[in-house]
């Protein structure tokens, strides 16, 4: 069974209750005192919180979060980036890291050991990041995650370990499943 990473995008905290999300993403470009309240109550009831954006790395610090999914697609000097920030944070901050959704970059971040890897995913093109996530599965030891970048995929069909949707994804997604049940 998949996790989820909640994105929060609104200043909400409804879902800081619900049983099923074990750790939610906050975005540093976020007010920092909501981000603040956020992390404390949701610290409370137990869930991990991460951070994400260009100033992930302070805020992860300064709030007392778990850690932060960097974006090391876009970096020259991923190894460098990576290093840097599991300094920065501490051996035991919780560091995801995005790569392309390419076979050769996914092996190169995984050297570094982030506790998981992460592959953007949209509906277009589907077939071919579920198969390189099913690849990925199959060699490494490092969890997978995929980050739902279209409101529509369908991230049932991917044999990841986790699933990163924002708030209102993930609040159609449970709406959806109940009126199956």
């Amino acid at each position: 069974m998949q996790k989820f990473i909640v994105t929060v995008t609104s200043e909400n905290t409804s879902l800081i209750a619900d049983k099923a999300i074990e750790c939610f993403l906050l975005d540093s470009s976020m007010d920092k005192e909501f981000n603040r309240r956020f992390a404390a109550e949701a610290t409370a009831a137990g869930k991990l919180v991460l951070i994400s954006g260009e100033q992930a790395p302070e805020q992860c610090k300064e709030l007392g979060l778990d850690g932060i999914i960097v974006d090391l697609s876009k970096n020259e000097k991923p190894k460098a980036e990576f290093q840097f920030l599991r300094n920065y944070l501490g051996k035991n901050a919780v560091i995801g890291a995005i790569a392309r959704n390419r076979r050769h970059e996914a092996m190169v971040i995984s050297e570094f050991e982030p506790d998981f890897l992460i592959f953007r995913a949209w509906t277009d093109g589907i077939g071919q990041v579920r198969e390189l996530v099913a690849w990925y599965n199959e060699l490494f030891l490092i969890q997978s995650a995929v980050l739902c970048c279209d409101e529509n995929l369908d991230f049932g069909s991917f044999a990841c370990d986790i699933v990163i949707l924002s708030d209102r994804e993930y609040t159609i997604f449970v709406a959806k499943k109940q009126s199956l049940d």
